[in-house]
């Protein structure tokens, strides 16, 4: 596998009266921190588009107009972790059709921080990297804006949202309705013309064709809303409450043989947080989540379900609850905290007459099961002069139940660590070095699928990932500078394999991945910058398979 990205110079002008300075990504040598996201939400609100144009290491899946994925130094799916403000988000699609951010907007967004490498013990899960993303929090000052958006292949989208409160309570609410035609690809086909030339050169079924009155439809149409209530209960504590909600309609895909009818998500967050409760003892913050998502695709535009279209109705929930104590010790400082979760996935299929509208179960399409997770976790921070040691552990036990009884129990437990040591050489330039280990546990998808062509195997082991990190980085007030470096060795990787031309299993295969990723900004004026990044990945498998490299 060989991956390469190169993003060209680019050319950013404000042309504001009076424009105050350009806001840039705010790097540290050991992950990216993105503050601009909601600036550029009027461009899309799809946040891998928004993470693409930014990071070097993260590469976009197009499949749509909407709802695309993201890659991590070339790691995709469970090998990366998406946590939104505390919260573990998982998408229903066994194809990805919603993957996790996908159920949060850019416009909704305040930072997010992309972790590269396996050096995030505060989330289950966190093997070869992940996204740490914090949305907007409801301001005191009352405040509020309206946004338009425009664009090609008939893009339009419209947001608002309004915040204010006292000292006492403050709350904010965010909404976003977004609609987009089918785009077009270099060829200068859409989604169906993509479709039609697949078929034609023998790479996609005939059955996958759009129905001639669906060929020009819409690619998607998505609406959301964000609220929060912030409470202050004493002095220096707080309870915090959210919901985000997410509604999406027709989406469309160029590579799949079904489409999204719709796809409807709820966040729910309750967190209680207390600062500065000794001199030693900085913080404590208790947070309980829950999180579902209903997502039945579809053939309900494409040939194959002119008379009747078959459904795959998949639905997930996860919720958990998280403890996190904050504390130094002389010049030391720790992070302690227990991280408990639990997420259920299910799906059916069923085919529904087009003449009648009468609805037939077709079977079960993933086996509904139960994840169960209970981790312990801790971190550790010490300067001694120019250099800073950081260092973390975590501790996780995980059973995997499924309710059909002639399929096996799977049961993991797995320690994953990590150090980073930073080094100032002056007060412009700094570098580091890193070495992490973390594991990630298959899910229902790979052990225990019954749907098409896809068989599940259910003795798969967890996967394990030990990397090695290398950075440097320079920052003067003209230009900046990042250069990281990374090999990742890769044990019990859970890789797709061919059983035969039409049908695949999963099963453990060692392998390597490394490369190397630049960036850098160079400030022409206060209102003009020259951003350039590029990365080269490759991967390797170092045992048999059934594919190639």
């Amino acid at each position: 596998m060989i991956s390469k990205k190169i993003i060209p110079l680019s050319l950013v002008a404000v042309a504001v009266l009076g424009a105050n300075e350009v806001t840039l990504p705010n790097v540290n040598v050991e992950s990216t921190m993105i503050t601009e996201v909601s600036q550029n939400a009027q461009v899309s609100a799809d946040l891998a588009q928004a993470l693409s144009s930014s990071v070097p290491s993260i590469d976009m899946s197009r499949r749509s107009g909407i709802a695309n994925d993201i890659y991590i130094r070339g790691q995709k799916r469970d090998n990366i972790s998406v946590d939104i403000d505390g919260t573990k988000v998982c998408g229903a699609c066994v194809n990805r059709m919603d993957p996790p951010t996908s159920h949060i907007l850019t416009n909704q967004i305040e930072t997010v921080e992309v972790v590269e490498g396996p050096y995030d013990v505060e989330n289950f899960g966190t093997l070869s990297g992940g996204l740490k993303i914090t949305t907007k929090k409801p301001t005191m000052k009352p405040q509020a804006e309206v946004n338009f958006g425009i664009g090609s292949w008939g893009y339009k989208k419209i947001g608002a949202s309004a915040s204010g409160g006292t000292e006492r309570i403050r709350a904010l609410i965010s909404a976003s309705y977004e609609t987009g035609d089918q785009y077009e690809d270099g060829d200068g086909d859409t989604l169906a013309e993509q479709i039609d030339r697949a078929v034609a050169n023998g790479s996609a079924p005939a059955g996958s064709k759009f129905q001639s009155q669906y060929k020009n439809i819409e690619a998607y149409t998505k609406k959301s809303v964000m609220t929060k209530l912030f409470v202050k209960t004493l002095e220096d504590q707080e309870l915090r409450l959210s919901y985000t909600g997410n509604r999406s309609d027709g989406v469309i895909y160029a590579n799949s043989k079904m489409d999204a009818a719709y796809d409807d998500s709820n966040i729910y967050s309750m967190e209680y947080n207390i600062d500065d409760i000794t001199k030693e003892y900085k913080n404590i913050n208790l947070q309980y989540y829950y999180s579902d998502v209903d997502h039945p695709m579809d053939t309900m535009y494409r040939m194959s379900g002119a008379t009747s279209y078959s459904t795959n109705h998949l639905k997930t929930s996860m919720q958990g609850v998280k403890l996190k104590n904050s504390f130094e010790l002389e010049s030391y400082k720790f992070l302690l905290g227990l991280d408990g979760s639990r997420r259920t996935w299910e799906g059916e299929k069923y085919a529904t007459s087009v003449a009648t509208g009468v609805v037939t179960p077709m079977g079960v399409s993933l086996t509904p099961t139960k994840t169960e997770n209970k981790a312990i976790f801790a971190k550790a921070e010490k300067s001694f002069g120019d250099l800073k040691i950081e260092a973390g552990s975590r501790f996780d036990a995980t059973e995997i139940d499924p309710d059909d009884v002639s399929k096996n129990e799977n049961e993991y437990t797995a320690l994953s660590a990590n150090i980073i040591a930073t080094y100032k050489l002056d007060a412009k330039n700094s570098v580091f070095v890193g070495f992490g280990s973390s594991a990630r546990v298959p899910d229902a998808r790979e052990l225990y699928p019954t749907v098409d062509n896809i068989t599940g195997n259910q003795n798969l082991k967890q996967t394990k990932n030990r990397e090695l990190d290398l950075g440097y980085e320079a920052a003067y007030e003209s230009f900046t500078f990042k250069a990281k470096t990374f090999y990742s060795m890769l044990e019990d990787y859970i890789y797709l394999k061919h059983t035969s031309p039409t049908a695949y299993t999963f099963e453990n295969i060692d392998g390597t991945v490394y490369g190397v990723e630049l960036s850098g900004s160079y400030f022409a004026t206060d209102d003009i910058t020259l951003d350039a990044s590029a990365s080269y990945k490759r991967g390797k498998k170092a045992s048999t398979a059934t594919q190639p490299d």
